[in-house]
Formats: structure tokens, C-alpha cells, sequence
């Protein structure tokens, strides 16, 4: 039998960089909150530089209830299921993959609130792909600017503004939306590498500027600056210098006396009522079932999983699962196009065997609608970043370019040579929704308790395959300037499990084409709040966490100033 627990005001589902954000604004509020997290707290002494155990044996080992549940991928509906992830690319900790994420942290543009409008205005309607289903945001930068200004300096964000109020700084993005003041630190510092590649835009006639990242460059609320010590590709911070939920907003939360953490508590069900308001929720731990009563539930577990426990919360209001009675749950799925990225070789050796992947130079020219779509087949486009960062395992795993064969004595020389001669790029590009492309159960493959995990049924379309080649050429055209000797384009891929997946929550004003309101509430269930990238309808051409956790900030504050209508 369940242990049902005494009544709180709101239930927190996931404490990692959505939940870890949203606590903050509620506990300063005076709500109480129970934060259930499905893995446990993490020290610096969890924090090591291991290649190994952080990016090939899905650390932490501790807390592996993600890993327990990767979702399985198929490119299309007819298609078999491609082979399974052997580890899962979120992890489960107090603060979540913000404990081990890059932490870059991207303010989206304002075209991305308005590809639908923008596009008719400037190409015309027939320019978005047919099967498309994206729609405009129900609301534009300008009113989520001020929470990611929150946010910004809550968690400690540092970076090189370009557009403080409409004047226009070339130092940063001079393609970034107005905002209403700097970063709270300066950029992490450059490389002579990184510096060599932001004086080869400069040749090119382009703008680049140092990447936004939660990584201290200075001491920022008694926590050390970074040490670009390396190894931060996919590891935690051992100084907590990288400024996840878990270091910044969660401590602050718990200091209010409002904040309940319950680790290791593995959420199954979302309880609703017959008036179908949730209830509360069940979840697992050491064993046992426990239900927790309360007022509000904030989802905040990932897109793949706040998908999953929707549809798994069947109820007889909800047959097809919770807030899915408009068949919009798991719908309108997309993940950035990570793929289709650019190896340089060099003749030079370029020293980035220190550092980490968010200390680099961005390229904004060719991204969003930054430029004229006139003579392009498609719409959108991509960030290009080159950044600071190798370790041993990556480094031999190189490419040799069609230089030395892949085995043997001849492949040994030419990695002891050109180890330290090779660089990649990250090239982030427009993801557009289709109706194709959505999140369901998986028929057969089910989890230790029993349950179906997660499916995925995405590939990239016409439109993505047609960036990715644009953004391709211009990364060899800005590497060749820089003085590469040889360059290769890499594939593609396709849509699987990923640490960028947005929709299956999809928000806006319809109820007939969104699950969530323009607030972050289920437009079935009131008292129903779901924070992440689930909620986003569009992708931009950057990292989704800040836009996230900005939209979480601003959920949570709703809930508080609304409080006597949507508790009820």
C-alpha cells in the first residue's frame, strides 16, 4: 500500500536546471515546495577529470535511473528501431545535467518568436515547408527578455553583450536582440587559438564575439572563478566555477525554509482529481510507493520524460494520458541538428589540451534570419562556435583526413603528430517541428518497474539537410582562413536521443495545437505546470538551457502572483 504523505503546496518534478530554477521564485514567494529529484546530491570530490568514467561510462553511476529508460529512436514510422544508446545523454543528480552540461547559455533571437510571421513578411507563406507544424510563440523576446535577465544574474552568467538597450556594442552579438543590461561578468578569457580564429572572421568581413556561458570568469557570489583546468566537456565543476541549480538557486531555496528535497525518488504517476485538477504525485523510493498531496504540480523532467509521464498518467477523464485530450502530448518534437559539424587540420599545433567547450568564439552572420533567404532553399540557419577543448580518448579518435590509414604503425605516427593539429567545430542550426517527427510510448521495451520508455520518431527534413550544408561551407570558409591545410565535413545523422530536445509540450494560445498555455500551464489541467524545452515550439540555432530555465522562472512566478485561482 502507498504511503501518502501530508499536503504541500507545490510538487517540483526534476531538480535539475528547469525545477532548480523555478524553486527559487516560489520559495521566495513563501510557498512550500517538495523538490522530488531522481538521483542524489553530488559533491566536488564526485567532480573528477575523467575522460573515462565522465564521457564514456555514464557518470554518475550512483544515480542511474536515466539510463535505466533511454528512449529508443526510429527515423520514421515505418522504419525499424535504430540501435539503442548504451548511455543516456541526461543524467540524474541534484541540479541535473547542469552539473556536467557545457553551460553555454544563449538568449534565442527575436525571429525565433516569429519564424511563422517573419517568413510570410519577408519571403511569403509558401517559403515554410509544408509539413511544418510550426506556429509563432504566443508572445515575443521582449517579454521574456527580463527572466532571462533574471536569470542571468541568479545563476551568474558570463559573456560580452552586444545590444544593451538598441546601442549596439561590436565586442558582442550585434545580432542579438535589445536587452536591458550586461552579463554580470566579463567573457571568459580567449586562447591564442580561439584568438587567431576571431581575427580570421575579422578578415572575412564577419563579427564574432565570445560565447555567453554559466561559468564564473571572476568570483561571482563567493564561488571561484574557472580554472581552465579541461575536462569540463561532460564532468562537474570541482571549485564550482560552472554555475548549476545546484551551487546557485536550489541552496538559496533551501536557506527560505520552504524547500523540501527528496532525493532518489523516482516519480511513476501524476494524480488527478474528478474535478481534473491534479492531485499529486506517486513516486518510488528505497522500495516503497509514496503518493504526495498538493495544490500544483511542475513538470520538470525533461522532454523525453515530462512526455512519457503525461501519457503514462491515464486517468477515466484522461484515457489517452494527462492534458492529452487534444492528441497534442509528445506532438510538435524537434532536436537541433547537431550533427553535419567541420574537423580542421592544421600545420601548426593550436594547445587545446586545457579549457572547456564553453570558453570560445561565436559566428551569428549566417544564423536565424540574419541574412537574406532570397537565393536559399530553405529558412533558419546556424551558429558557428569554435572553442577550447581536448582530452587524450577524443584526441586519438581523430580523423586522419585521408592522410594515413585508421590502423597500424602509420596511423600511430600521424595521431603523435597531429594530435594537437586538429580541431572541431559545434554548428548549432534551425530545427523546425513536423508532423512526422513526435514522442510516443515504445509497444514493447519497458524500464525495471515496468513501464514503456520512451519513443522517438524524428528525422531531419529537407529544410535541416539544406542548412546544414549552407553552414558547412561557411565553417570551411572561416577555418581556411584561419590557415587550415585540410578540412571534413561531417554527416548529418539523424533525430536521436539528445541533450537538445524540444516539444511534446508544445506552449501556446490554441488548445486545439498546444498542451500549455502561454504561461507554462496545461490548458486541460490548471494546476498543471510543465517547465523545459518540451515547451518550446521552435529550436533557434543555440543551446535551449537559459530559454528554458528563463521560461521556468517565469512559470513559477505565475503560479505565485496567480496562486488563489490556479490552487483553488
Amino acid at each position: 500500500m502507498a504511503i501518502r504523505l501530508d499536503k504541500t503546496d507545490v510538487v517540483v518534478v526534476g531538480l535539475g536546471g528547469a525545477g532548480g530554477v523555478a524553486v527559487e521564485p516560489l520559495t521566495a514567494a513563501g510557498l512550500d515546495v517538495v523538490g522530488l529529484e531522481a538521483g542524489t546530491w553530488l559533491s566536488p570530490k564526485d567532480f573528477a577529470p575523467d575522460e573515462l568514467r565522465n564521457n564514456y561510462r555514464g557518470w554518475p553511476q550512483a544515480a542511474q535511473k536515466a539510463n535505466r529508460e533511454i528512449p529508443v529512436h526510429r527515423p520514421n514510422a515505418t522504419a525499424p528501431d535504430s540501435p539503442r544508446a548504451a548511455v543516456h545523454p541526461m543524467m540524474n543528480g541534484v541540479g541535473g545535467t547542469t552539473l556536467h552540461y557545457w553551460a553555454q547559455s544563449w538568449r534565442l533571437s527575436p525571429w525565433d518568436f516569429r519564424v511563422v510571421t517573419e517568413t510570410r513578411r519577408r519571403y511569403g507563406a509558401a517559403r515554410i515547408p509544408r509539413s511544418s507544424t510550426v506556429e509563432d510563440w504566443p508572445f515575443g523576446l521582449d517579454e521574456l527578455e527580463p527572466y532571462y535577465d533574471q536569470v542571468e544574474h541568479a545563476l551568474g552568467v558570463s559573456g560580452q553583450a552586444g545590444n544593451v538597450g538598441g546601442v549596439i556594442d561590436p565586442r558582442g552579438n550585434v545580432f542579438e536582440g535589445p536587452r536591458a543590461r550586461g552579463y554580470p561578468m566579463p567573457p571568459l578569457r580567449g586562447t591564442e587559438f580561439v584568438d587567431s580564429m576571431a581575427d580570421a572572421a575579422r578578415r572575412l568581413g564577419w563579427h564574432p564575439f565570445p560565447g555567453p556561458a554559466a561559468v564564473n570568469s571572476e568570483l561571482y557570489q563567493n564561488r571561484s572563478p574557472c580554472m581552465y583546468h579541461g575536462f569540463c566537456n561532460r564532468g562537474g565543476c570541482h571549485v564550482s566555477a560552472k554555475n548549476s541549480t545546484a551551487v546557485s538557486t536550489i541552496p538559496r531555496a533551501q536557506a527560505s525554509g520552504h524547500l523540501d528535497v527528496v532525493t532518489e525518488a523516482h516519480v511513476t504517476r501524476i494524480d488527478v482529481g474528478r474535478d481534473r485538477r491534479v492531485t499529486g504525485v506517486q513516486y518510488r523510493k528505497g522500495g516503497e510507493t509514496y503518493v504526495q498531496p498538493c495544490a500544483a504540480v511542475l513538470l520538470a523532467s525533461y522532454t523525453y520524460e515530462n512526455t512519457r509521464l503525461l501519457l503514462l498518467s491515464t486517468s477515466d477523464d484522461f484515457p489517452r494520458g494527462l492534458a492529452n485530450n487534444s492528441r497534442q502530448v509528445g506532438k510538435h518534437y524537434m532536436t537541433h541538428n547537431q550533427g553535419a559539424g567541420v574537423l580542421a587540420l592544421f600545420a601548426r599545433k593550436v594547445n587545446r589540451w586545457y579549457g572547456l567547450p564553453a570558453q570560445g568564439v561565436a559566428v551569428d552572420e549566417w544564423a536565424d534570419d540574419n541574412f537574406d533567404h532570397s537565393d536559399v532553399d530553405f529558412i533558419g540557419g546556424g551558429n558557428l562556435w569554435v572553442y577550447s577543448d581536448r582530452r587524450p580518448i577524443e584526441a586519438a579518435s581523430m580523423s586522419t583526413f585521408g592522410r594515413a590509414p585508421r590502423w597500424g604503425s602509420a596511423w600511430k605516427a600521424f595521431v603523435m603528430e597531429n594530435a594537437d593539429r586538429w580541431v572541431s567545430s559545434y554548428l548549432q542550426k534551425t530545427t523546425l517541428p513536423y508532423a512526422d517527427n513526435f514522442l510516443d510510448l515504445h509497444p514493447t521495451v519497458k524500464d525495471p518497474l515496468g513501464d514503456p520508455v520512451c519513443r522517438l520518431t524524428a528525422d531531419h527534413q529537407d529544410n535541416e539537410r539544406r542548412i546544414a550544408s549552407f553552414v558547412q561551407d561557411k565553417m570551411e570558409q572561416w577555418f581556411r582562413e584561419a590557415g587550415a591545410i585540410a578540412t571534413q565535413r561531417l554527416p548529418v545523422g539523424t533525430m536521436g536521443v539528445t541533450t537538445h530536445a524540444y516539444g511534446g509540450t508544445r506552449m501556446g494560445d490554441d488548445p486545439k495545437t498546444n498542451v500549455i498555455d502561454r504561461f507554462g500551464f496545461a490548458h486541460e489541467v490548471p494546476n498543471l505546470g510543465v517547465l523545459g524545452a518540451s515547451v518550446m515550439g521552435t529550436s533557434g540555432a543555440r543551446n535551449p538551457t537559459l530559454t528554458a530555465q528563463a521560461l521556468a522562472w517565469r512559470t513559477a512566478e505565475h503560479l505565485a502572483k496567480s496562486w488563489s485561482v490556479i490552487a483553488a
